[in-house]
């Protein structure tokens, strides 16, 4: 007997989102998909969020217990949809050439910024016989990023102190250094930093980045991370400027 959907998760577009797909998928692409979400998820993993490992599960149970008739808003699955192209999280939020192994044949292709996985990807007379090939897109966790939906997620260490006591913190994204605040005993040791998730693309919105703070030892004390900020600054191009 199937599980029955949980009210973590409101419904099959947010259940879709939630494993990273655009769409309705079944079969491999379904599977696959889930596994990567599942696994960026985990609270023992980089990056990982009990309540968003949570929320997967419970979308995949949705996905899983929904009628056939649900996928009928899917486009056709392309004829060669069985190789899936596997992006970076910056390859999706910067785009750019992606290499692609099509059976014997490997093929160059131009990423746009913001592809969500379940997007497919065209690769212009990329099958053996001339024709254009349509290729679903995976984005696979790497560098200290994954990715879920719209949404980026990474993790950064901490000092203890800040924990206790509250305070500002400077954190290293992959949009360069941003600062924010926590307050003492903050419950999750979670931010949202808007606007740096996933650009916007097609009716899909600008993202955002979640960022889970780790209490570290070796963390940076205050006055370290003082002096860091310091440093790039006062560099000798500027000084010199």
């Amino acid at each position: 007997m199937r599980a029955r959907p949980s009210s973590e998760v409101s419904s099959l577009s947010e259940a879709w989102a939630l494993l990273g797909l655009t769409g309705p998928a079944e079969g491999p692409a379904l599977t696959t998909a889930f596994r990567a979400a599942v696994k960026a998820a985990r609270p023992d993993q980089t990056g990982g969020d009990e309540a968003r490992f949570r929320k997967v599960i419970a979308a995949w149970r949705l996905v899983q217990s929904a009628p056939p008739q649900a996928a009928l808003a899917a486009p056709e699955a392309p004829a060669h949809a069985q190789t899936i192209i596997a992006i970076t999280p910056q390859d999706a939020l910067n785009g750019g050439p992606i290499t692609v192994h099509a059976g014997d044949r490997t093929l160059r292709v131009q990423a746009p910024a913001g592809m969500r996985s379940g997007e497919h990807l065209r690769l212009k007379g990329g099958a053996a016989d001339g024709a254009d090939l349509y290729l679903p897109v995976l984005i696979r966790g790497a560098d200290g990023l994954s990715v879920i939906g719209d949404d980026v997620y990474m993790s950064w260490p901490i000092p203890l102190r800040l924990v206790e006591d509250g305070g500002r913190l400077e954190i290293d994204t992959h949009a360069g250094p941003r600062s924010a605040w926590i307050v003492a005993g903050q419950e999750p040791l979670r931010l949202r930093l808007r606007g740096l998730g996933l650009p916007a693309r097609g009716p899909r919105p600008q993202g955002h980045l979640f960022v889970t703070l780790t209490p570290s030892e070796d963390a940076p004390s205050a006055a370290e991370d003082l002096l860091i900020r310091f440093t790039r600054v006062w560099t000798p191009d500027r000084l010199a400027a």
